[in-house]
């Protein structure tokens, strides 16, 4: 009997510490928030605005030659003037000043490609994006979200990690379109390469001609430089 109590003890002991952490992640407000360089936009997602949050609660702003982003609700930002078409790469390097920082699990960040009528209900889009665990993730809205890789994307090798939270970690991360692949490349590795039927298909991407620019899940920050587009 003794026994029983205990594993019940157990269970609820991991139940009740995994709804506080739930908790304690829910997306928070960043003050001061907002957009403040010219020319870009941004979009938070849907289950984001359901619960409240607006764009005015994520962050960005530009430091010298350096994207300074802190989120706040789960976020897209794009420059519209941004776009790539054909075959290219656009490639950018996300550093995690502190990891973790702002949250209790990792948070992934990384490139937006093929982006069309974007700001909209019915925008698309795939993104490659890191975590400071050795994880990486791609997935897409078409207008409804799909995955790639899976729920929660898998690890590889190639993938940074921190040493531990609080502690900085640096990904470069480039998303790759030819005639018939989309590939992501992290820190100068493929680790991810698809035809482009699975990606441009109904209930997916519109083209992988479109708008690029960057995501942050929520409670995030990083700084982004180099975020550049290389035709090829």
């Amino acid at each position: 009997m003794r026994r029983v109590y205990t594993s019940l003890l157990v269970a609820t002991a991991v139940i009740v510490t995994t709804g506080v952490a739930r908790a304690q992640d829910a997306s928070r407000a960043v003050a001061k928030g907002g957009i403040t360089i010219a020319g870009w936009t941004g979009k938070i997602d849907a289950r984001e605005a359901a619960s409240g949050q607006t764009l005015e609660n994520a962050k960005l702003a530009k430091e010298g030659d350096v994207l300074h982003v802190t989120t706040g609700p789960a976020v897209t930002y794009w420059n519209p003037a941004n776009k790539a078409t054909g075959s290219y790469t656009v490639k950018a390097t996300f550093h995690e000043a502190k990891y973790m920082a702002l949250n209790n699990h990792p948070h992934p960040y990384g490139i937006v490609v093929a982006g069309n009528d974007l700001g909209t209900d019915g925008q698309s889009y795939l993104y490659c994006a890191a975590y400071g665990n050795g994880n990486f993730i791609v997935r897409g809205f078409g207008p409804e979200p799909f995955q790639m890789n899976g729920r929660r994307g898998e690890a590889h090798a190639a993938v940074n990690k921190a040493a531990g939270p609080g502690e900085p970690v640096t990904q470069e991360i480039a998303v790759t379109v030819n005639d018939d692949k989309v590939e992501c490349a992290i820190n100068g590795t493929v680790v991810a390469s698809y035809d482009k039927s699975a990606v441009v298909a109904p209930g997916k991407l519109k083209s992988t001609d479109g708008v690029y620019g960057i995501r942050f899940a929520h409670n995030t920050e990083a700084t982004v430089s180099g975020l550049t587009l290389t035709k090829h």
